[in-house]
């Protein structure tokens, strides 16, 4: 079964793009690193997302016509600066909106010309862009607009089954990065920084097992919903 993966090589993409290679699966990995694992199942296309001319026809070249792709995740994404939103420069804003949404809306129009529609896309959300706390910014911005982008594709792509997935707490580097950050100004980051070692912040690797095991309930809701996985 060959899937797509943004952002592949760090994080929950690669733990996600490990299991699938464990499984027996073909991934093609899109990153603007190489996870290098050696399998001859995985070829990793090395893509700045925030190009957005440029993604549709390197994708074209990666992933072969006659190639159909069973399911897409589309987990790439940049977190941004924590600050208030009348702090951020409009391009500061306009990086993570390319990136986090337009980026993904590249790769569905790009599958959605593709002979062969795909049975899944998974856009990789976050419970900050519903809940909207203090200093999230550009990144609240753009996981709403995210969720949004899945429901109205949703209308328009019938053959294929839409989510936006929040996956959680998970320990990786946009984690380590907001640990820098003041808690004294933004005290919504209190929680994450008590999470940092506990069962409440799990690594990649247990996200990604906990996604695999919830597959078959993903399967069953409705194009468009968006899914905290862990109330499911």
């Amino acid at each position: 079964m060959p899937l797509l993966i943004t952002g592949h090589s760090r994080g929950l993409g690669a733990a996600l793009t490990r299991r699938a290679l464990a499984r027996g699966e073909i991934v093609y990995g899109v990153s603007r690193s190489a996870l290098g694992t050696g399998q001859s199942a995985l070829h990793e296309l090395a893509c700045d997302l925030s190009k957005l001319a440029a993604i549709a026809p390197a994708l074209s070249r990666f992933v072969p016509a006659d190639v159909a792709l069973d399911e897409v995740w589309l987990n790439a994404g940049v977190l941004g600066r924590i600050a208030n939103l009348r702090e951020l420069a409009q391009e500061e804003i306009n990086t993570v909106m390319d990136i986090n949404v337009w980026a993904n809306k590249a790769v569905i129009d790009w599958l959605a010309a593709r002979a062969h529609a795909p049975k899944r896309v998974v856009l990789i959300s976050s419970g900050a862009g519903v809940v909207g706390n203090h200093g999230w910014g550009a990144y609240a911005l753009s996981k709403a607009a995210l969720n949004m982008l899945a429901q109205l594709y949703a209308h328009e792509l019938p053959a294929t089954q839409l989510l936006a997935l929040a996956p959680g707490l998970i320990d990786t580097d946009m984690q380590s990065a907001l640990r820098e950050v003041d808690i004294m100004r933004f005290p919504a980051l209190k929680r994450l920084h008590a999470a940092h070692g506990s069962a409440d912040m799990p690594d990649a690797d247990t996200v990604a097992a906990r996604i695999e095991a919830a597959m078959p309930r993903l399967s069953a809701l409705a194009s468009g919903s968006f899914i905290d996985l862990r109330k499911l």
